[in-house]
């Protein structure tokens, strides 16, 4: 949750570390700070706030000379947001210091052991108490750095992606990991390194980078080869060089206001380049090695359970529909953060399909693991390349999305949604559910989706007219019906995220269940009416709404004329299959909480309390 830089070379730290921040800062913004070496001192300065914030400050206390340094942008787990309990943390000495991202669990005991042998904190983090263990058992075992934090790693409990540096031993930064991403940037010649929670922040400087798996540290030393041993076993690991894919111009505004209105302008391209290679409409075939090689445990299981969080998990939604409907395959959908904790019955005949736009949801992940333990073939759905669930997993696809910088995901959202229809339809024909001709129509109509979504996006100006008349609105339901039900919680959540208006999706039928009360002449209604099979019903329930004096919003069909003389607003989507509407009709949705929050002046890319990557539990 918390985002993480370093620097040690020949260059000066501070600009690299800064700037590395400000392209973390999705991952925790409620403060921030950093620590340079530089003539045998620690000079450390962090504030509450942003990395604005952080960058004034450091103007008025520190010297910024110095070619290693370390920083940290904080998403508060223990500790409230404040001055003190902003990273870095140094030790009791003021020899070493410490950034973290991720959470000690069994903190407490360890705190209280350190004070009865005399040490005071003062903040009220975990890792505080974590970078004096690590001087406590350097102090007393006379240990060098890396073994000290390898032995300290040893008795803690919890999730952790640290970096650690010792003012007396200045041409090193240790590193470790377990549940939170850390990678470690390799420059010519091992010359000099760069440490972040991902690739972004040095992009600029080399090509090359090393993930660190779950129990694993690695001391980075000037001059030589980055050396990882595992944690537990002290077992030496020869670690795999990426080449890095990233590109300085998909982490760019690119003249958008904000990240958020940049990647939902995106998607279009993002749609072609999750079914680029894999969808070949001409040749009536779907390629995709993941699923070819391990069709059989595909077509023979007992079911599929997805498990996912938030919009992975809305688009986990999606999928149940696509499989069940094309393919005739049984599916669960799990929220990550209650899969493990009810006991699920999970055995050898069922495959788990995990989604993460980022590879390293925690709760997921946990997911995975659990599901693995019991012998499931566990599928991952994720965009960043060489992430945890991407390593953990037995196969899996990545969406090709690109980089997701706004924290309310809407890229990720359709391209997950475009790869499970490219696995629901590969399946369906594998099996027999879809005939050749079928397929072949399917196979033709998501080609011509990415068209249709840009048609959508060319109604911005109309939808941005909506959201100035419902922009002080402080409810709102979102209904919708089959496959557009999870467009509706989609829809909802996004309004929530970035407007902190309350919103509530619910499916069109449910409305009269309960949330039907809520409706007055001040409730805006959200309702995805597209032509399908459950037009007529979606018809009936605008008519419920209007006699009670709601007000419609409707996503319609283009050259619909029921709904339109209904609803007090229509935003027209191009016609398509039922199977891929989801694709059109969440286009509208997050445009209309885009522009409402922009009009309440909220903090588009970085809503309050929120993180992109939720990397721990």
């Amino acid at each position: 949750m918390c985002g993480i830089t370093g620097y040690i070379g020949f260059r000066e730290a501070y600009p690299i570390v800064i700037n590395g921040l400000q392209r973390l800062e999705y991952r925790g913004y409620d403060s921030a700070g950093v620590v340079l070496y530089h003539n045998n001192e620690l000079k450390l300065s962090k504030t509450k706030g942003k990395v604005s914030d952080l960058e004034l400050l450091v103007t008025r206390e520190i010297n910024t000379a110095g070619t290693i340094g370390i920083g940290h942008t904080r998403w508060a787990t223990h500790g409230v947001p404040n001055d003190v309990n902003s990273h870095p943390h140094t030790s009791q000495s003021g020899n070493l210091a410490i950034v973290h991202n991720g959470i000690i669990e069994n903190y407490d005991t360890l705190k209280k052991a350190l004070v009865k042998r005399g040490y005071t904190f003062k903040s009220d983090t975990d890792t505080e108490v974590l970078i004096n263990l690590i001087e406590e058992i350097q102090i007393t075992k006379k240990l060098k750095l890396g073994k000290a934090v390898q032995l300290a790693l040893q008795q803690v409990f919890g999730a952790y992606a640290i970096a650690v540096f010792d003012k007396t031993k200045p041409n090193e930064i240790v590193v470790a990991r377990l549940g939170s991403p850390i990678a470690i940037g390799v420059g010519k010649d091992n010359s000099e390194f760069f440490i972040a929670s991902d690739a972004s922040p040095f992009i600029e400087y080399t090509k090359e980078a090393i993930y660190l798996d779950d129990e694993e540290m690695a001391v980075i030393r000037l001059g030589r080869a980055v050396s990882v041993r595992k944690i537990t076993t002290d077992s030496l690991i020869t670690p795999d060089i990426h080449e890095l894919e990233l590109s300085l111009e998909q982490i760019e505004k690119n003249g958008f206001e904000h990240f958020m209105l940049k990647e939902i302008y995106e998607q279009p391209k993002a749609i072609v380049d999750t079914y680029r290679g894999r969808m070949l409409p001409k040749e009536g075939l779907i390629k995709m090695s993941g699923i070819e090689d391990n069709l059989d445990r595909f077509l023979n299981a007992r079911r599929i359970i997805i498990v996912a969080c938030g919009t992975s998990w809305h688009a986990g939604l999606v999928a149940e529909y696509l499989f069940e409907d094309l393919a005739r395959i049984p599916v669960e959908v799990e929220y990550g953060s209650e899969f493990r904790y009810r006991n699920p019955i999970i055995s050898d005949k069922d495959v788990v399909i995990a989604i993460s736009q980022s590879g390293e949801t925690a709760d997921t992940l946990a997911a995975v693991k659990l599901a693995k333990s019991k012998g499931a073939f566990v599928f991952g759905i994720c965009n960043v390349v060489g992430s945890s669930i991407a390593r953990e997993t037995h196969t899996g696809s990545y969406t090709h999305a690109g980089p997701e910088i706004g924290v309310a995901s809407t890229k990720a959202f359709t391209t997950q949604i475009t790869l499970l229809a490219i696995i629901a339809l590969k399946l369906g024909y594998a099996n027999g559910a879809l005939s050749k001709e079928v397929f072949d129509d399917y196979l033709k109509q998501l080609e011509l989706i990415p068209d249709k979504v840009a048609e959508v996006l060319a109604t911005n100006d109309h939808i941005k007219y909506i959201a100035s008349i419902y922009k002080d609105s402080t409810n709102s339901l979102y209904l919708g019906r089959g496959y557009n039900f999870p467009v509706a919680l989609e829809g909802a959540l996004k309004l929530k995220e970035i407007s902190y208006i309350h919103a509530e999706g619910y499916p069109a039928a449910e409305m009269k269940h309960g949330p039907i009360a809520l409706i007055d002449e001040n409730m805006p209604v959200v309702i995805i009416a597209t032509n399908n099979e459950h037009y007529d019903k979606l018809v009936s329930n605008i008519q419920e709404i209007k006699s009670r004096n709601g007000k419609i919003i409707a996503i319609v069909t283009k050259g619909d004329i029921i709904v339109k003389g209904l609803a007090d607003h229509v935003i027209e989507i191009p016609e398509t299959k039922e199977a891929f509407s989801p694709l059109l009709a969440t286009i509208p949705l997050q445009l209309l909480s885009y522009h409402i929050a922009v009009m309440r002046g909220c903090n588009v890319d970085q809503p309050r309390n929120l993180a992109k990557s939720v990397t721990v539990e």
